[in-house]
């Protein structure tokens, strides 16, 4: 992603965790597209964490969307 804004990267976190969620619930865990969109968000998440820092505002959405993704993780596979 060529943005640095956090808000644009966020949405775009947010965007790939659900594709990537849908498709482990689709094709597994375990899938290479699954895989994919999991190395994806890695990415994603770095990416936000450099221009947070260059911004070096706390943003209590972010906090907020990743312990909602840390609660909802496990249950969507359950």
């Amino acid at each position: 992603m060529d943005s640095y804004n956090p808000s644009e990267i966020l949405d775009a976190i947010k965007d790939k965790r659900a594709m990537m969620i849908n498709c482990a619930n689709k094709k597994g865990f375990t899938s290479e597209e699954t895989i994919k969109y999991s190395q994806e968000l890695d990415v994603l998440i770095n990416e936000y964490q450099r221009a947070a820092q260059q911004f070096s505002r706390p943003n209590e959405e972010v906090k907020f969307a990743f312990n909602q993704m840390v609660m909802i993780w496990p249950k969507a596979f359950v």
